[in-house]
């Protein structure tokens, strides 16, 4: 790749996904070669509905536009163990440390420039070493039902995108998927308050700092505010914008995958800043406006060894990563942010 040339998130068109033979075969070809190159794609034409998309919005809208008091009846538990409930502004500090090589004076130094956002995460009821945290059914009726419909829905798209993965690393067309129950996802919805431009851009608030994902592979599907933006590889410590496309996931490649793969597949540092366009802001403090992005992350259940794909080493090409178990690797990473 030229290093003079800007990086451009790829477009997939997973419309042919459904077909057998070349087909096929081209659709998941063209996802592993983004991958490789840029660690994210946007995927567009895949099958989950346009509606259930809005509907999932709207019921995120509905939620963070709850009293305080309201979302606080299911709050995200004390420390970093459990990942369910609803965190407030500033409780989650995203970061890249690890438990091995931090210390609590490092913890509390990330902590000194706050994350402007809120979050409710969710997960399959079916985990007990993780169990949901649902506000009050009268407190929003037929949300919990939603949620339970829309992440598994997500998660039938989601297991769709990693046979495509295997087929692309010329493995099994389910040698990815085995290993997915689907019970140790996260769905995470993700509401960004208004904001004066100018905390962020002198450092004193963070939207979402810079960062990548633990799991193996994350759908985001995100409104048209912007703001996403991911690392330019061509130039590290830059970043382009992930502009929004109605409808398309922004998929990427998780820590997770990377080192199944060897390397092969990048996990992308991104970061959640200020949007791009000048009439995103209000006013003579040039205020935000409101982001809601939901990211659904597809992690393997917690003792599921993660280790090298065969298909991705050699004599010439050794596997560079320790095998680790799930649970081992999220406990690194989940110990500092919380």
């Amino acid at each position: 790749m030229d290093s003079t040339t800007q990086t451009t998130i790829p477009v997939v068109d997973f419309a042919k996904w459904s077909l057998s033979g070349s087909a096929r075969q081209r659709v998941a070809q063209n996802i592993v070669d983004a991958c490789k190159k840029v660690g994210f794609v946007y995927i567009v034409n895949h099958s989950l509905p346009e509606q259930l998309l809005d509907e999932a919005f709207d019921w995120s809208r509905r939620f963070f536009d709850l009293p305080q008091d309201e979302k606080l009846k299911a709050p995200h538990p004390e420390g970093w163990a459990v990942h369910r409930g609803y965190s407030w502004p500033g409780l989650e500090k995203v970061s890249q440390a690890i438990s091995q090589d931090s210390d609590q004076k490092r913890a509390e130094q990330l902590r000194e420039v706050p994350d402007v956002k809120e979050s409710y995460d969710i997960g399959s009821e079916n985990n007990p070493t993780q169990p949901n945290q649902w506000i009050p059914e009268e407190s929003l009726p037929d949300f919990r039902a939603f949620m339970t419909q829309f992440y598994w829905e997500c998660f039938r798209v989601g297991g769709e995108i990693l046979q495509a993965l295997a087929i692309g690393l010329d493995l099994d067309d389910n040698h990815l998927l085995l290993k997915h129950s689907g019970n140790n996802n996260q769905l995470r919805l993700l509401h960004y308050p208004p904001i004066p431009a100018e905390a962020l851009e002198s450092h004193r608030a963070a939207r979402c700092p810079a960062h990548t994902d633990w799991s193996s592979i994350t759908l985001l599907f995100q409104d048209d505010c912007g703001g996403l933006e991911v690392e330019d590889v061509n130039r590290p410590g830059s970043f382009v914008p992930a502009t929004p496309i109605k409808n398309a996931i922004v998929m990427n490649v998780g820590d997770l995958l990377q080192r199944w793969s060897n390397d092969h597949l990048r996990s992308t540092s991104h970061r959640v800043t200020l949007p791009p366009l000048s009439d995103r802001f209000e006013g003579e403090q040039r205020v935000t406006r409101r982001r809601f992005s939901i990211p659904y992350f597809l992690a393997p259940d917690p003792d599921s060894m993660i280790e090298c794909i065969p298909s991705c080493m050699g004599a010439d090409e050794p596997a560079k990563y320790e095998p680790i178990t799930q649970a081992g690797y999220n406990q690194m990473r989940a110990s500092m942010q919380y």
